[in-house]
């Protein structure tokens, strides 16, 4: 290992031990949380600054980053199918929640698509505000490398009609899909479950005793994986500092600013959303700040990570002991979240795209017609969309090839790719978030003594 790549690694392994220091010193979940977050972004701009993005000692140094960071998020990845399958299975255990299944996750479901079609409608406006064109957008030959590879892996996407496109959501195989196979396997996971979900049903009416051991059963296996989900979230604060540390330090800065344009639009129109989300909660009748306040750490993780199924753990949790939100709904909305609705990657990205590229081919972006057609054709081919990194960029090919515009433009914009999708991230997970929120308030299963307690007060597990 060369001398600057060590003195590297012993940089983060000495913060590292600083967070291992606040714990021991009983410092709060979120304190560590932020200061990890502080610290990624100090260490990431100092090795950008003192080598460059591209050079070969930060190269390395990223490979020994990605045994915290990334090695981080695929445990939290590692949880994520058991957990979403033992969510819906153990939804449905619970009578209270079973009485009004059908309208809860009606509501769920109808709130994640609404706001995913008015995503789209925002990605447009913010694309057309600030006058994107892809003419305008540089395309060098990292874009050109990646344009070639979208345009390869869409023409299987580009060959299923919308009929093929819903048959892909049902789990032929549940055990394969159980591993993340599949780009609709989360979907499918929770399909499955829901199967078992309306079996256990069937047998609490024909056969109490046995339902009441298979509900042992199901409490068992639940209490069993959020054990794990504990053991994995007391690792956050240091996959934060390692994933923010990397990112930093290898961002293109230069090219940052040549794409300025789009990622202000970008961030924007991700700000518009989020303040969408709060006047749901609003009209919803709870108060939008302490949401805020109460899902920082979630979506905190959520923007650093780029994966919305690695913060499904703590989206849940933050639903369930923070914001009051019942297990049954809070797993429904977070498990549904990671492949339908998601409002920026499934939603605004497609949608800007769109706008951008029309023109290229001829079409007038502003036309009332494309924009209708835009967010339908976004809207429904929201369903199923991966909730890890680079889910945002099947749900484009999906509405660029039913579009019938070149997706191979969609990689003029790698450059700034993950510096955007740690905004659609945050804002997909608040979504889901919403959702559950939302949910619980109208159906009268919000505990809303949890909801507007205040955090110091609260007893929430320290991991």
């Amino acid at each position: 290992m060369p001398v600057f790549v060590l003195l590297n690694v012993v940089a983060l392994l000495v913060l590292v031990g600083i967070l291992v220091w606040m714990k021991r010193k009983n410092k709060s979940f979120s304190t560590r949380v932020f200061t990890a977050l502080g610290f990624g972004i100090a260490l990431g701009l100092i090795l950008n600054l003192a080598y460059g993005s591209d050079s070969e000692i930060l190269t390395e140094t990223s490979t020994w980053y990605n045994v915290i960071g990334v090695g981080y998020v695929r445990l939290l990845q590692m949880i994520v199918m058991p957990l979403v399958f033992i969510s819906i299975v153990g939804a449905f255990a619970k009578l209270k929640l079973g009485n009004q299944l059908g309208k809860i996750a009606a509501i769920i479901l109808a709130i994640l698509i609404g706001t995913t079609a008015v995503a789209a409608a925002v990605g447009i406006s913010s694309a057309a505000l600030f006058d994107l064109n892809a003419d305008q957008i540089f395309s060098g030959e990292a874009e050109q490398s990646r344009g070639v590879a979208i345009e390869e892996s869409s023409a299987e996407v580009a060959d299923q009609t919308l009929p093929d496109q819903l048959l892909s959501l049902l789990p032929a195989n549940p055990f394969l899909d159980l591993t993340g196979a599949r780009p609709t396997s989360t979907i499918a996971v929770v399909i499955f479950a829901a199967f078992i979900g309306f079996a256990y049903l069937s047998v609490v009416r024909r056969s109490p005793e046995t339902a009441s051991v298979l509900k042992k059963g199901i409490d068992a296996l639940y209490e069993l994986v959020m054990g794990i989900v504990r053991i994995v979230l007391r690792l956050t604060p240091y996959g934060i500092l390692a994933i923010m540390a990397r990112t930093v330090a290898t961002s293109n800065f230069e090219a940052i600013y040549t794409l300025g344009k789009f990622v202000l639009a970008s961030y924007a129109a991700l700000a518009v959303m989020f303040i969408i989300h709060l006047l749901i909660l609003l009209i919803s009748g709870v108060n939008p700040i302490t949401y805020v306040k109460k899902a920082s750490e979630a979506l905190l993780f959520a923007f650093t990570s780029r994966s919305s199924a690695g913060t499904l753990p703590l989206n849940i949790h933050t639903q369930t002991h923070k914001l009051g939100v019942p297990e049954g709904i809070a797993n429904f909305s977070g498990s549904f979240g990671l492949s339908i609705g998601q409002n920026g990657c499934a939603g605004i990205y497609p949608a800007m795209l769109a706008f951008m590229i029309a023109p290229t081919v001829g079409i007038n972006p502003l036309d009332v017609g494309f924009i209708l057609t835009v967010i339908g054709i976004v809207a429904i081919s929201s369903f199923g969309v991966a909730g890890v990194g680079g889910g945002a960029t099947f749900a484009a090919i999906l509405v660029l090839s039913a579009l019938d515009l070149p997706v191979a433009l969609a990689g003029l914009l790698v450059s700034v790719e993950p510096l955007i999708d740690m905004g659609r991230t945050a804002v997909n997970v608040s979504g889901a978030m919403t959702a559950g929120v939302t949910t619980a308030k109208v159906t009268g299963e919000l505990d809303e003594t949890v909801y507007n307690q205040p955090q110091s007060e609260q007893t929430v597990e320290s991991y």
